[in-house]
């Protein structure tokens, strides 16, 4: 799996602005709270490094609320929020996958 086609889950979600800094991100992976959804399996993160490719889905509980969303491209920077949104698609809680 070459660079281009996976990134670090805390990158990742760093740049999708689910937190404000990476190590914040990286924090709430290692602490287990980032479940990743792929090929019908779901399993919890452990590692910060661990790699997303398009088509994941994540699952994970900020602010009290459940966020279920679909990788759909890894981005290349942290740019604006309409940046952001562009880099995944919300999944209904229910259905994950």
């Amino acid at each position: 799996m070459s660079a281009e086609e996976s990134c670090r889950a805390d990158v990742w979600l760093w740049r999708a602005r689910f937190f404000k800094t990476r190590s914040l991100s990286a924090r709430f992976v290692e602490e287990g709270r980032v479940r990743l959804l792929r090929g019908g399996m779901q399993t919890r993160l452990d590692k910060a490094s661990r790699a997303l490719k398009p088509g994941d889905g994540l699952v994970l509980a900020l602010g009290g609320r459940l966020i279920a969303v679909r990788v759909d491209n890894l981005g290349e920077r942290r740019g604006s929020a309409t940046e952001a949104r562009a880099m995944y698609s919300q999944l209904p809680p229910s259905d994950p996958n």
